[in-house]
Order: structure tokens, then C-alpha cells, then sequence
């Protein structure tokens, strides 16, 4: 099998300047710079987002159908299986989810 590495020759000066200016990690610092957030306004959208910086989850298909059977069997107290995958956003979302409807 072939693997084709990827990486990004980054701009330590900027890096630096991330880090100090943020008092942030380098590590961080330097993801910061390698995706192109290198803006004030985009790095403090970054690091403190509210909720008016997230994407309306009314957006992806059929998600009032999916709310609104969610918010029929809680009346009708019927039991909800929560289905998701073992990875780490999977799990997650799993427990929020978990926790809300309880």
C-alpha cells in the first residue's frame, strides 16, 4: 500500500507571534496557522466561539421530521435507542444526546 504524506512548511514567525499575542500553545498555535486562521477576529472565533458562530442544525435534511418524532415519543413516553460509533466525537454525542433527554 502506498501512503502519500502530507504536511505544511509553516511559518514559525507567525507561529510565535499566535502564541504570544493569544497565550495559547505552540502546538495550538502552529494548527492555528497551518489552517489558515491566522486573522484576530478568526482566531478569537476560534478559541472563544459563541452561538451565533455555529451552523443552524435546521440546515441538514430532515431535521424538524427528526425533532419533532423525538418530541412525540417523549409524550408519549415511549423508549429512545440512541445509536452513534465508538469513536471520540461518536461518544460524545452520544452522552450529550443521553443526557438531555433524561
Amino acid at each position: 500500500m502506498k501512503k502519500k504524506w502530507e504536511y505544511y512548511i509553516s511559518d514559525e514567525k507567525q507561529i510565535e507571534e499566535i502564541q504570544e499575542k493569544f497565550e495559547v500553545t505552540r502546538l495550538l498555535a502552529t494548527i492555528l496557522a497551518n489552517r489558515g486562521i491566522v486573522e484576530e477576529d478568526k482566531i478569537r472565533k476560534f478559541l472563544e466561539p459563541t452561538r451565533e458562530d455555529f451552523y443552524d442544525p435546521f440546515l441538514m435534511p430532515d431535521m424538524k421530521v427528526a425533532v419533532n418524532r423525538i418530541i412525540e415519543a417523549m409524550n408519549k413516553k415511549e423508549k429512545i435507542i440512541i445509536y452513534g460509533d465508538y469513536d471520540v466525537d461518536g461518544i460524545t454525542s452520544i452522552s450529550v444526546l443521553q443526557k438531555f433527554l433524561r
